[in-house]
């Protein structure tokens, strides 16, 4: 079987990253297969490859994902009740879309004092939802935000607000074989998240979700114990800091609209279309 070098990787990132833009901006229009490999500069036999290889589906089938009656067909279809499920503490490993995610919570102390103390690395990749921007400790990933709506600068201020007090270092290296494991859905992956009690419960009920499965706010205002706090956790997901990973995309207004999201919709569509993908391929 071809191993793709690294060189390989960085390019079918972007590349995929690009045609997923591409489907997304024109999804009334139904652009077809010669019209998609034409705008990412292949031959649409080649693309056909690649977006299936690295998708799941075909482009045909992934257009079908991206429309906005698929967040209603996933509440009537894949809806999770949290209730069931929350059954772990923070210190049990989660298993989220074949990627296994330790996870632990900074202390009370940690959060209160602004990240003071602490030495964050950061670093830009690519990846098929767009620039990828991670954080993290020499104890775990603890921040992910994806740029391509809002923007680098913008995603990089947002991240670096949560920590106010941290010292900041330019250092992709420590955190690329993390994000890798995170890319490439296989793996181990480190997580240490800061936030308040409720915001910890919230992360940890998204967690619950399995992929390719979505739940409301509603539902994980019941399973954390606090039902009628609905708006608490709407706010506590949008302050979700690591993106993709603790997945905040697969939380939806019970209507079936997709609500916000922090790193904007087409982001959020784009997520949830990957995840039914691969779970059909699977």
């Amino acid at each position: 079987m071809h191993s793709e070098t690294p060189n390989e990787t960085h390019y079918h990132y972007g590349l995929i990253g690009r045609a997923i833009a591409y489907i997304d901006s024109a999804v009334e229009a139904q652009p077809n297969l010669d019209d998609v490999a034409r705008a990412v500069g292949l031959s649409p036999a080649h693309f056909q490859r690649l977006f299936s290889q690295w998708v799941g589906v075909s482009p045909k089938r992934y257009q079908q994902y991206l429309t906005l009656g698929h967040a209603r067909s996933l509440l009537a279809n894949r809806f999770s009740v949290l209730e069931t499920t929350l059954s772990t503490g923070l210190s049990s490993p989660g298993r989220l879309h074949d990627l296994f995610v330790r996870w632990e919570a900074m202390s009370p102390g940690e959060y209160a004092a602004g990240g003071a103390g602490l030495h964050i690395n950061w670093g830009w990749f690519d990846s098929p939802f767009g620039p990828l921007l991670a954080m993290g400790t020499a104890r775990g990933i603890c921040g992910l935000a994806f740029g391509a709506e809002i923007g680098a600068a913008a995603a990089e201020a947002d991240l670096r607000a949560r920590w106010p007090r941290a010292a900041f270092h330019h250092n992709p290296e420590a955190l690329r074989a993390w994000v890798a494991s995170a890319l490439g859905q296989s793996g181990a992956c480190n997580l240490v998240m800061i936030g308040s009690p409720l915001q910890i419960k919230v992360w940890e009920a998204l967690l619950a979700i399995p992929s390719g499965h979505v739940t409301s706010y509603s539902e994980i205002a019941r399973a954390i114990g606090s039902p009628r706090a609905a708006r608490a956790v709407g706010t506590a997901v949008g302050r979700n800091p690591v993106s993709w990973l603790i997945p905040c995309h697969r939380a939806l207004r019970k209507s079936g609209e997709l609500g916000g999201y922090h790193w904007g919709l087409p982001v959020k569509r784009a997520l949830l279309a990957w995840e039914s993908a691969r779970l059909e391929a699977r």
